[in-house]
């Protein structure tokens, strides 16, 4: 088939082939970072925390009256959930992955220092916060019970010994030496000694751009009379020590109110609820746009065809067979498609040099513009596959008397 003639009719409907192909091109560019823009929030809401997140959950618990000691409450709560049946484990701590809120700050190498060689949160828990949290310890040692400390809100955080992740580890000492090290918390002494460290924490900000900077401290840590609980379940059990433990909670010491109890399932579902509606928003978004753009095919094929009649009875009664007819109006797609495509893949590296520039936007993968190429030509063939069939079957004596 020659193009020639193809080109020439395109030539007669400038108009509606440069819409199409406007179409076509908006259409690929925005699709394209659209779709990684997904993938990238997909990637954030499946990263894992380092915890056991399918057996654990957290509640606070709200003191009142005169007399009531925090502290001392602590101690005995966290000894009243481990008793449980189907407790695997409980510990106090002031925040968790994934919550929003928590303590964070630098760590130095050297006291005085005027800028932290790293930032980091601080998850305060006892000596069995590490078996709470679920996280892997992959070198050194837990904290012992004489470890844990009384610490007051606004006193200054100076433990002899920490446990660090594994990422901050790696940010201090790159040299992968950070076992036994001393670092500092604040500007002057004491230091403290790196004791453990875990293969994966996340901070409270899913956002924060150190997120997996995170350190263990051992202090016991009411904030005034509230005191947060982390509970692990045994596998499986986890609704059932739920109902459980806010039950023996709430008999222990009626002098006090008990928290929404949220698992940790929960607690992402909610840390992520915004990159969600976004992934769906843009899914949506996608969806509109290439139904959009088959259809604008579809009606600009059809209206061809209807124009087109007396040329398509002269086709078929010079000899074209029907395949003939079908593989013209295929062919004008694909052509069409093809510039609209051209222009739409400068437009969508465009697009993504500016969200780079406006939104510190990672750079746009160099292979989704060939996938968006392959996929938009597939939709432009499947669209124009209607009206180029029914074009097939005009038979050329009914085609000659509608002139």
């Amino acid at each position: 088939m020659e193009i020639r003639p193809i080109l020439s009719a395109l030539m007669r409907s400038k108009v509606s082939m440069i819409l199409i192909g406007l179409q076509v091109a908006l259409t690929l560019a925005i699709v394209c970072n659209a779709l990684f823009i997904i993938g990238q929030r997909l990637d954030l809401m499946n990263r894992p925390s380092g915890m056991n997140e399918a057996d654990t959950f957290m509640f606070g618990s709200s003191g009142f009256g005169q007399g009531y000691d925090g502290r001392a409450v602590m101690k005995s709560d966290v000894a009243l959930l481990r008793q449980i049946p189907g407790v695997a484990d409980a510990t106090t701590t002031n925040s968790v992955p994934m919550s929003g809120g928590g303590w964070g700050s630098g760590i130095s190498l050297q006291p005085k220092q005027k800028t932290s060689s790293a930032d980091t949160t601080f998850y305060m828990v006892d000596d069995h916060g590490l078996s709470t949290f679920g996280v892997n310890l992959v070198a050194g040692r837990d904290f012992t019970p004489a470890e844990v400390e009384d610490h007051d809100q606004g006193q200054r955080v100076q433990p002899p010994v920490i446990i660090v992740s594994k990422a901050l580890a790696d940010k201090l000492f790159p040299n992968g030496d950070a076992l036994g090290k001393q670092v500092y918390l604040d500007e002057d002494e004491p230091r403290s000694t790196i004791i453990g460290i875990v293969e994966k924490a996340q901070e409270p900000w899913v956002d924060s751009k150190d997120v997996e900077n995170a350190t263990f401290i051992p202090y016991y840590l009411p904030y005034g009379n509230y005191t947060r609980y982390l509970v692990r379940a045994e596998p499986g059990r986890r609704d059932e020590v739920m109902k459980s433990v806010e039950q023996k909670m709430a008999e222990a010491n009626p002098s006090r109110i008990i928290g929404k109890l949220r698992s940790m399932q929960q607690v992402r579902r909610e840390a992520y609820a915004n990159d969600r509606a976004m992934a769906i928003i843009l899914g949506a978004v996608i969806f509109a746009l290439l139904a959009i753009t088959a259809l604008g095919i579809v009606g600009m094929a059809s209206f061809w065809v209807a124009q087109r009649t007396r040329q398509i009875g002269t086709r078929r009664a010079l000899g074209a067979t029907k395949f003939d007819i079908l593989r013209y109006f295929q062919t004008e797609n694909f052509i069409i498609t093809t510039m609209g495509l051209i222009a739409g893949g400068i437009l969508a590296y465009g697009l993504s040099l500016w969200l780079m520039q406006q939104y510190q936007s990672p750079r746009l993968p160099w292979y989704y513009v060939p996938i968006g190429f392959v996929c938009l030509w597939l939709l432009g063939q499947l669209a124009v596959l209607g009206p180029a069939m029914r074009a097939s079957r005009v038979p050329p004596a009914v085609a000659t008397r509608s002139v």
